[in-house]
């Protein structure tokens, strides 16, 4: 897989939604208001902590900051685990969640989404020696294979009826609380494969040196959104704000930076 074709699936974002009428410059005034965004710094390119600074950055840090600065509020990051985020912002302890999440009906039922911000696929992940199986297909067939996931996430749920019989509990998945848990897991054997969107399993194989790959194609299609307490006055402003990042390029320049310039570990 190409890096001009992974970059193909986020660049598709750009054309997800209808541009709103709004011009950049007038969008929603927020007069500075403070808004908690919380994020769990598990996904690269989109959110990670840098290794030689320890900073917050990537993707959607550099989009949120867009986009509260464009409709004039101030960010206050915070973290916390994958699998508590939804029902924290559900309950009002954030005022938007940001981690590739994505837009489900299920999630709706608890939280308001965005419009997407972003259109990524699933890949599977696996050791750059690897050569018993080259995609699903013939990984469902290797009987010892064994795949890591969190549980509740897309990539679970591809892994259990895109990939293997339909059977969450089948014994060939083993879960993880993070992500990048189950990347470590792969690594050190303890795995055989990863399902991951294209945007952070490049992130990995890129600052792997050859230890990691991406094999097969894609094997599903998601969507990604911001999250926000139900009924949430923020979501109309920021709608129109990624509207407009969409409309004048900035979010292509933030695709083209994390996904083809930026090297992960340099």
């Amino acid at each position: 897989m190409t890096k001009s074709k992974l970059l193909l699936a986020a660049l598709a974002a750009c054309f997800l939604a209808p541009v709103a009428a709004w011009a950049a410059d007038a969008l929603p005034d927020l007069g500075g208001k403070k808004v908690v965004v919380v994020t769990e710094n598990a996904y690269p390119p989109l959110q990670f902590i840098d290794a030689k600074t320890g900073k917050q950055i990537g993707w959607e840090y550099d989009a949120m900051d867009e986009i509260a600065k464009r409709l004039n509020f101030k960010v206050e990051y915070q973290n916390t685990s994958w699998d508590a985020m939804i029902q924290a912002v559900s309950d009002n302890q954030y005022n938007i969640g940001m981690t590739g999440i994505t837009i489900k009906d299920d999630r709706k039922e608890k939280v308001d989404f965005s419009d997407p911000y972003m259109r990524s696929e699933q890949f599977m992940l696996v050791r750059g020696d690897e050569s018993r199986f080259t995609d699903a297909k013939t990984f469902a067939d290797f009987k010892d294979g064994l795949i890591g996931a969190q549980a509740g996430t897309t990539p679970f749920y591809t892994a259990v009826y895109s990939v293997l019989d339909g059977n969450e509990q089948n014994p060939r998945i083993k879960q993880f609380e993070t992500f990048g848990a189950s990347v470590q897991a792969l690594k050190s054997g303890d795995v055989d494969v990863v399902l991951t969107d294209g945007t952070a399993g490049k992130g990995y194989v890129d600052a792997s040196e050859g230890k990691l790959k991406l094999i097969g194609g894609p094997l599903g299609t998601e969507d990604f959104g911001f999250i926000f307490p139900k009924g949430s006055d923020l979501v109309k402003p920021v709608n129109a704000a990624i509207a407009a990042l969409k409309a004048d390029g900035t979010l292509e320049a933030l695709n083209k930076k994390w996904f083809l310039d930026y090297k992960m570990g340099q």
